[in-house]
């Protein structure tokens, strides 16, 4: 018999600079940057198993991706070595050396710089090696404060992290966030310049302020319990007996893990117990009152949340017949209702769709989860800042719209629609509802709810939903 063979594991940095190496290579292979399909999750997915240290690993990642504007702009005007100078294999080690010095200020300095020299020595010449030591000893030089207070008088020295302090450095790297906000925030924070003007144009300053900080936070992971199986209180009792600590939500729907490791081996999991799934999302199927004995069809399920949450809501009395244009996504939908133990989901291909609708319409429900531009969800999926474009909404607005005029066709007279998005931009949601609207004199609005993502204690992701009524 052969002996077993021991996979090596990596460090959660050689795995971080791996994985954002590919997704760089991944990423130019879009057209214009933008490529839905690149998910830093699905990058790592990959390359995790390499490591023991999984969950840094992803905040590495996460927070490189996430900072990459401030990263760069840390690079060019305080090491003067431009990112677009420094050779591709040795510049996210560099950026993810950055990363650690301007947003960890709980790593070490020393570690932070030998584990970069010693990755850049694995990968390339010594001499390479020595020119990423001197780049990161440069910026550790210029910084007079790793977890600085910020304050009127010093804000443009400091690129901000959280809970109010940031890294402070011996210059000013930021635009006067009065007399040009746009430049201010779309540096301090990596949002697109355009993007940082029209949130501001909607929400004013202060609001733009809770955007900006909350959609650069780490974001905090909520079980859903399965409530045909569990309460929130029962499932408590389980995580503390399995020594996971949590927080139980103010409405007491749902349970915050405070420090989550992999989900899937939390107590209750493989019994489906719960969903992951964040509280600021479940307020759309909540919205849509779904009764026992409804047939409903969800036109965007994957990877199954919502659909699952419409089931469990309706104690898997309600016939659900959900699809979704990704096939290798709609296999999610079904593995999701398995392990939860849900018989009422029927997964059908989206090709046939009209034979469903001939089959089992017209529907009493109609879910469309649209595909957005994630603009409320920019913690969670930190790659969006750096391939969303204008025009790429523009196109997403066209598919939202032809949705609403699928959903309408499908759904009985007295029925409703339920649109949602994870976006907080106007023209995706409460636009587009009103011109949908006013083009069809059969529809009503019954509740909108546009939420924008926080970083309150109870943190949460943004997003949109409008529940809309065709008249008999």
């Amino acid at each position: 018999m052969k002996p077993e063979t021991k996979i090596t594991q990596l460090s959660a940095r050689k795995i971080a600079a791996k994985a954002l190496n590919k997704f760089d290579s991944v990423k130019k292979r879009g057209v214009d940057g933008d490529d839905v399909s690149i998910y830093a999750a699905d990058v790592l997915k990959n390359l995790l198993p390499q490591t023991e240290q999984k969950p840094r690993a992803t905040d590495l990642v996460y927070g490189t991706i996430r900072n990459r504007t401030a990263i760069d702009l840390v690079l060019g005007s305080v090491a003067d070595m431009p990112a677009g100078r420094i050779a591709p294999k040795l510049v996210n080690i560099v950026r993810l050396g950055v990363y650690e010095l301007v947003y960890r200020p709980e790593t070490p300095e020393y570690s932070i710089i030998n584990d970069a020299v010693e990755n850049a020595k694995s990968i390339s010449a010594v001499k390479q090696a020595g020119f990423v030591n001197a780049v990161l000893r440069k910026i550790a030089s210029r910084i007079n404060n790793r977890d600085e207070l910020i304050s009127p008088e010093n804000i443009r020295s400091i690129l901000p992290g959280n809970n109010g302090t940031g890294c402070m450095f011996d210059r000013k790297l930021l635009a006067d966030p009065k007399a040009n906000p746009v430049l201010y925030y779309s540096c301090a924070y990596s949002f697109p310049s355009w993007l940082i003007k029209e949130l501001l144009e909607e929400f004013g300053i202060e609001k733009l302020k809770q955007i900006c900080v909350a959609s650069n936070r780490r974001s905090s992971v909520y079980l859903r319990p399965n409530v045909i199986k569990i309460n929130s209180y029962h499932l408590a009792e389980i995580l503390t007996a399995g020594k996971v600590n949590f927080q139980i939500t103010p409405d007491e729907k749902m349970l915050k893990l405070i420090r989550p490791g992999s989900i899937a081996k939390i107590p209750g999991f493989d019994k489906g117990l719960f969903t992951v799934q964040n509280f600021a999302a479940a307020r759309a199927v909540n919205a849509m009152e779904p009764q026992a004995g409804w047939k409903i069809l969800d036109l965007c399920s994957a990877p199954g949340t919502k659909t699952t949450q419409i089931a469990e809501l309706t104690e898997d009395k309600t016939k659900i017949f959900a699809t979704d244009i990704d096939a290798a996504r709609l296999e999610k939908v079904k593995q999701n209702s398995q392990r939860l133990g849900l018989s009422g989901i029927e997964v059908f291909d989206y090709s046939q769709l009209s034979r469903i609708a001939e089959q089992q319409g017209p529907f009493d429900a109609v879910l469309i989860d649209v595909p957005c531009s994630n603009t409320g969800v920019l913690a969670k999926r930190p790659e969006v800042r750096l391939r969303i474009k204008q025009k790429g909404i523009e196109n997403l607005m066209l598919k939202q719209a032809e949705l609403l005029k699928t959903a309408m066709d499908l759904v009985k007279q007295g029925g409703i629609i339920c649109y949602s998005t994870c976006s907080i931009m106007k023209s995706e949601n409460q636009q587009q509802v009103q011109n949908f609207i006013a083009e069809n004199s059969n529809l009503q609005l019954v509740t909108e709810e546009l939420i924008l993502p926080s970083a309150e204690d109870f943190d949460h992701d943004g997003g949109y939903y409008a529940v809309i009524e065709k008249l008999s």
